[in-house]
Protein backbone atom coordinates (compact mmCIF):
# COMPACT_ATOMS: atom_id res chain seq x y z
CA UNK A 1 0.00 0.00 0.00
CA UNK A 2 1.18 3.15 -0.65
CA UNK A 3 1.17 6.51 0.68
CA UNK A 4 -1.64 8.26 -1.83
CA UNK A 5 -3.91 5.29 -1.96
CA UNK A 6 -3.49 5.27 2.28
CA UNK A 7 -4.21 9.38 2.08
CA UNK A 8 -7.04 8.78 0.00
CA UNK A 9 -8.61 6.12 1.93
CA UNK A 10 -8.03 8.25 5.31
CA UNK A 11 -9.47 11.64 3.36
CA UNK A 12 -12.54 9.41 2.35
CA UNK A 13 -13.59 7.87 5.69
CA UNK A 14 -12.75 11.92 7.20
CA UNK A 15 -15.48 13.08 4.37
CA UNK A 16 -17.96 10.28 5.51
CA UNK A 17 -17.64 11.38 8.92
CA UNK A 18 -18.27 14.70 8.57
CA UNK A 19 -21.07 14.06 5.84
CA UNK A 20 -22.38 11.75 8.73
CA UNK A 21 -22.13 14.57 11.26
CA UNK A 22 -23.52 17.45 8.79
CA UNK A 23 -26.50 15.01 7.74
CA UNK A 24 -27.36 13.78 11.54
CA UNK A 25 -27.21 17.35 13.26
CA UNK A 26 -30.27 18.68 10.76
CA UNK A 27 -32.00 15.63 9.95
CA UNK A 28 -33.99 16.03 13.38
CA UNK A 29 -35.14 19.83 12.78
CA UNK A 30 -38.93 19.38 12.20
CA UNK A 31 -39.92 22.96 14.11
CA UNK A 32 -41.61 24.45 10.84
CA UNK A 33 -43.23 21.85 9.50
CA UNK A 34 -46.52 22.91 11.17
CA UNK A 35 -45.91 26.56 10.65
CA UNK A 36 -46.15 25.67 6.87
CA UNK A 37 -48.81 23.37 6.57
CA UNK A 38 -45.97 20.53 5.27
CA UNK A 39 -46.56 16.97 6.05
CA UNK A 40 -43.99 14.68 5.79
CA UNK A 41 -45.98 11.41 7.27
CA UNK A 42 -46.62 10.41 3.58
CA UNK A 43 -44.93 7.64 1.73
CA UNK A 44 -41.24 7.93 0.76
CA UNK A 45 -41.42 8.90 -2.90
CA UNK A 46 -43.60 12.20 -2.07
CA UNK A 47 -40.68 13.44 -0.47
CA UNK A 48 -37.82 12.55 -3.84
CA UNK A 49 -36.80 15.01 -5.98
CA UNK A 50 -34.87 14.80 -8.90
CA UNK A 51 -32.90 17.14 -10.95
CA UNK A 52 -29.55 17.73 -12.04
CA UNK A 53 -27.16 19.56 -15.08
CA UNK A 54 -26.30 19.02 -18.60
CA UNK A 55 -23.20 20.70 -20.19
CA UNK A 56 -21.83 20.97 -23.65
CA UNK A 57 -19.04 23.42 -24.67
CA UNK A 58 -17.01 23.37 -28.04
CA UNK A 59 -15.20 25.52 -30.36
CA UNK A 60 -11.74 25.53 -32.08
CA UNK A 61 -11.06 21.68 -32.07
CA UNK A 62 -12.69 21.48 -28.71
CA UNK A 63 -15.71 19.62 -27.40
CA UNK A 64 -16.73 18.82 -24.49
CA UNK A 65 -20.25 16.98 -22.87
CA UNK A 66 -21.74 16.25 -19.23
CA UNK A 67 -24.59 14.96 -17.83
CA UNK A 68 -25.01 14.97 -14.22
CA UNK A 69 -28.01 14.18 -12.58
CA UNK A 70 -29.12 14.30 -8.97
CA UNK A 71 -31.85 12.85 -6.54
CA UNK A 72 -32.95 14.37 -3.14
CA UNK A 73 -34.69 13.16 -0.42
CA UNK A 74 -36.30 16.09 1.60
CA UNK A 75 -36.55 15.48 4.95
CA UNK A 76 -38.20 18.33 6.29
CA UNK A 77 -38.47 22.08 4.84
CA UNK A 78 -34.82 22.58 6.18
CA UNK A 79 -33.08 19.74 4.92
CA UNK A 80 -32.64 17.23 2.06
CA UNK A 81 -29.59 14.74 1.47
CA UNK A 82 -29.14 12.65 -1.64
CA UNK A 83 -26.83 11.24 -4.65
CA UNK A 84 -25.62 12.35 -8.03
CA UNK A 85 -23.81 10.64 -10.84
CA UNK A 86 -21.54 12.38 -13.01
CA UNK A 87 -20.83 11.52 -16.49
CA UNK A 88 -18.15 13.81 -18.87
CA UNK A 89 -16.61 13.77 -22.33
CA UNK A 90 -13.57 15.71 -23.48
CA UNK A 91 -11.65 16.00 -26.98
CA UNK A 92 -9.38 18.65 -27.99
CA UNK A 93 -8.20 17.29 -31.65
CA UNK A 94 -4.90 16.05 -32.36
CA UNK A 95 -4.19 16.35 -28.49
CA UNK A 96 -6.43 14.80 -25.88
CA UNK A 97 -9.21 12.52 -25.00
CA UNK A 98 -10.65 12.07 -21.77
CA UNK A 99 -13.37 10.51 -20.14
CA UNK A 100 -14.54 11.39 -16.70
CA UNK A 101 -17.08 8.94 -14.43
CA UNK A 102 -18.16 9.41 -10.73
CA UNK A 103 -20.56 9.64 -7.99
CA UNK A 104 -21.43 12.10 -5.34
CA UNK A 105 -23.04 12.73 -2.10
CA UNK A 106 -25.02 15.95 -1.29
CA UNK A 107 -26.24 17.45 2.25
CA UNK A 108 -28.74 20.59 1.82
CA UNK A 109 -29.82 22.82 4.82
CA UNK A 110 -32.28 25.90 4.63
CA UNK A 111 -31.81 27.61 8.02
CA UNK A 112 -34.41 30.50 5.99
CA UNK A 113 -36.28 29.75 2.79
CA UNK A 114 -34.15 31.70 0.78
CA UNK A 115 -30.46 30.55 1.64
CA UNK A 116 -29.36 27.09 1.09
CA UNK A 117 -26.06 25.65 2.71
CA UNK A 118 -24.26 22.28 0.95
CA UNK A 119 -21.72 20.15 1.51
CA UNK A 120 -20.84 17.77 -1.23
CA UNK A 121 -18.78 14.84 -1.75
CA UNK A 122 -17.73 13.85 -5.41
CA UNK A 123 -15.12 11.27 -6.40
CA UNK A 124 -13.91 10.86 -9.70
CA UNK A 125 -12.46 8.33 -11.90
CA UNK A 126 -10.26 10.62 -14.81
CA UNK A 127 -9.50 8.79 -17.64
CA UNK A 128 -6.95 10.82 -19.85
CA UNK A 129 -5.26 9.93 -23.29
CA UNK A 130 -3.08 12.48 -25.19
CA UNK A 131 -2.19 11.64 -28.74
CA UNK A 132 1.03 13.54 -28.17
CA UNK A 133 3.75 11.02 -26.75
CA UNK A 134 5.20 13.72 -24.84
CA UNK A 135 2.40 13.69 -22.39
CA UNK A 136 1.90 10.57 -19.99
CA UNK A 137 -1.50 9.12 -20.23
CA UNK A 138 -3.62 9.16 -16.86
CA UNK A 139 -6.20 7.45 -15.19
CA UNK A 140 -6.49 8.26 -11.30
CA UNK A 141 -9.35 8.94 -9.10
CA UNK A 142 -9.82 12.47 -7.86
CA UNK A 143 -11.99 13.45 -4.54
CA UNK A 144 -13.85 16.52 -3.98
CA UNK A 145 -14.94 18.23 -0.83
CA UNK A 146 -17.51 21.23 -1.60
CA UNK A 147 -18.86 23.42 1.13
CA UNK A 148 -21.43 26.05 -0.64
CA UNK A 149 -24.10 29.02 -0.14
CA UNK A 150 -26.73 29.61 -2.64
CA UNK A 151 -29.85 31.74 -2.86
CA UNK A 152 -33.33 30.87 -4.87
CA UNK A 153 -36.09 29.21 -3.98
CA UNK A 154 -37.78 25.42 -3.86
CA UNK A 155 -36.50 24.58 -7.20
CA UNK A 156 -33.94 26.71 -8.12
CA UNK A 157 -31.31 28.19 -6.29
CA UNK A 158 -27.56 29.92 -7.52
CA UNK A 159 -24.74 30.06 -5.36
CA UNK A 160 -21.20 29.46 -5.37
CA UNK A 161 -19.68 26.32 -3.62
CA UNK A 162 -15.29 25.99 -2.44
CA UNK A 163 -13.59 22.13 -3.04
CA UNK A 164 -11.45 22.01 0.20
CA UNK A 165 -9.72 18.99 -1.45
CA UNK A 166 -8.27 21.32 -4.24
CA UNK A 167 -5.48 20.13 -6.17
CA UNK A 168 -3.99 22.18 -9.15
CA UNK A 169 -2.49 19.47 -10.58
CA UNK A 170 -4.85 16.71 -10.50
CA UNK A 171 -8.26 18.43 -10.28
CA UNK A 172 -10.71 18.62 -13.34
CA UNK A 173 -12.05 21.68 -12.86
CA UNK A 174 -9.67 24.90 -13.31
CA UNK A 175 -10.60 26.88 -10.23
CA UNK A 176 -11.40 25.76 -6.38
CA UNK A 177 -14.42 28.21 -6.66
CA UNK A 178 -17.33 27.51 -8.59
CA UNK A 179 -20.31 28.64 -9.85
CA UNK A 180 -23.55 26.94 -9.56
CA UNK A 181 -26.79 26.83 -10.55
CA UNK A 182 -28.86 23.44 -8.85
CA UNK A 183 -32.22 22.94 -10.34
CA UNK A 184 -34.75 20.26 -8.76
CA UNK A 185 -38.03 19.51 -9.32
Amino acid sequence: MNFSSLLNGKTCLIVLLFLNSFLMSFSQNTDDIDSQNIDYTDNFWDHVRFGGSVGLSFGDGFFSGTIAPIGMYQFNSKFATGVGLNATYNKQDNFFKSTIFGASVIGLYNPIRELQVSAEFEQLNVNRKFEDSRFENDNYWYPALFMGIGYGNRNVTFGIRYDLLYSREKSIYADPYMPFVRVLF
